[in-house]
């Protein structure tokens, strides 16, 4: 069972997430997701890191959930959920709102000064155009990993769909 968090990251999360990862993260903002024992499974990143745009701002940390949804990938569904978004005028709608959802959660998260700079730097346009994951094609899907890690912090699709399909918040402690 997962739960929704927003948790600062403390010395001992920050060690948690770098044995996870295999190395120091940097950009962390919260922990967003953890599973029923405390363990992180997603954290949400600063938009700004080291005065660039961070490509994403839910990470997945979670072996687990790496691992099981590395074997979905392997089995082609992202070819088969491109297809579904052809074919299926409501689902690609949800899957826009999806991307909407995270644009606007990243841009919720950020400071004001973080949002200041990214006016100033002119970031305003990419942090408000890229999507999940920082997907620009938002009729294309580019890895589960991402789609599940904002499904677990706000609304996403695909997220939705891979519990429904292959029950992988049931895998979750």
């Amino acid at each position: 069972m997962y739960q929704k968090t927003d948790i600062a990251p403390t010395p001992e999360l920050i060690d948690k997430i770098e044995r996870q990862i295999g190395r120091a993260p940097r950009g962390i903002q919260a922990i967003s997701a953890t599973d029923s024992l405390g363990t992180p499974l997603v954290v949400r990143m600063h938009s700004i890191v080291d005065k660039k745009p961070f490509p994403t701002l839910y990470w997945m940390t979670s072996e687990l959930l790496k691992k099981e949804i590395s074997h979905i990938e392997a089995r082609g569904e992202i070819k088969a959920l491109e297809e579904r978004l052809i074919e299926d005028p409501e689902f690609l709608a949800q899957y826009h709102a999806s991307h909407q959802d995270y644009i606007d959660q990243r841009w919720h998260h950020m400071s004001p000064e973080e949002q200041v700079f990214a006016e100033q730097a002119g970031f305003v346009k990419l942090l408000k155009e890229k999507g999940v994951g920082g997907i620009a094609n938002w009729d294309t899907v580019r890895c589960l990993h991402t789609q599940y890690a904002h499904h677990l912090c706000g609304h996403n699709v695909v997220g939705q769909w891979m519990d429904e399909t292959f029950g992988i918040a049931d895998l979750i402690p």
